[in-house]
This record gives structure tokens, C-alpha cells and sequence, in this order.
């Protein structure tokens, strides 16, 4: 014969769901701010007082760029108007997960005569590269590059 279902059991149950409840919220808060990588910019207000003029120059320059990732290669290609192949002033770019900074790394680019290569071994998955690169002229040209690896 089951044990009849009392006040105190019926307290208890509820006091467990809840408590699940409450602890896997606690659990995803806190994974949410450890893994939160940061600010894109430190001041937005001040970041949109010089977008529509850095937007105007980096569009003045009339560069497209393509990337791709293929046998751990990561390849940055730009090219001007007319397709031919740029050869930018500097470049730096922060490779990384677009959820958390702890696979943040930094490839080391290098010129082949057409395009910007580096070396990268990456997992499968969602990967982003924030690329910054600068004009002959100082101007300043910058992207965030969404990339897919199948694996």
C-alpha cells in the first residue's frame, strides 16, 4: 500500500521543482558572464558620432573583401574597383568565437602577391574575425567577417 500523499510531500515536491528551477537559472547567469567577451565598443555615443564619416571613407576607398577558410588556411582577399588585388598599408585581425573570448587568437597574416594568408587550425563550427586594415593612405578599412567551418 503506497503512503498517503501528505502536506509535507507535496511542500517537498514543490520546493524541488523551484529549486531546480532557481539553480539552473544561477547556472546560466553565471555561465553567461563568464564567457561574455566584452564590450565592441568602450563608448557607443562617442562610436556613432564618427560611424556615418569612417563608413564614407572606408566605402571612398572602393575595396571588397572576400574570405574563405580551406585546408587550415585562412585567406583574406582584397581587391579594388577594378578586381585587382590591394595591398594593404597594415592589417591585424582578432580570430575568434562570435559567444565567448577563450579561443580569441590572433593570426599572423602573410602576403602571397593576391591575397593575405595565415595558417589556422580551427574546430568546427561558428567562428568570426574582427580584420582592421589601413589605406596606403592611413585610411582605415574594417569588417566583422562571419565563418562557417564544416567539420
Amino acid at each position: 500500500m503506497a503512503a498517503p500523499l501528505t502536506g509535507r510531500k507535496v511542500f517537498l515536491i514543490a520546493a524541488a521543482a523551484f529549486g531546480v528551477i532557481i539553480g539552473v537559472n544561477v547556472l546560466m547567469a553565471v555561465k553567461a558572464i563568464s564567457t561574455f567577451p566584452g564590450l565592441e565598443v568602450p563608448n557607443s555615443y562617442v562610436a556613432s558620432q564618427v560611424f556615418d564619416a569612417e563608413r564614407q571613407a572606408q566605402e571612398a576607398l572602393g575595396w571588397t573583401l572576400a574570405h574563405s577558410y580551406e585546408g587550415g588556411a585562412l585567406v583574406l582577399g582584397f581587391r579594388d574597383r577594378d578586381g585587382r588585388p590591394v595591398q594593404v598599408e597594415r592589417l591585424s585581425a582578432t580570430l575568434g568565437r562570435t559567444t565567448e573570448a577563450a579561443d580569441d587568437r590572433h593570426p599572423d597574416f602573410t602576403w602571397n602577391g593576391a591575397d593575405y594568408v595565415a595558417e589556422e587550425a580551427l574546430a568546427p563550427g561558428k567562428w568570426m574575425i574582427l580584420m582592421e586594415a589601413f589605406a596606403k593612405d592611413g585610411t582605415r578599412y574594417h569588417q566583422r567577417l562571419d565563418l562557417f567551418v564544416k567539420g
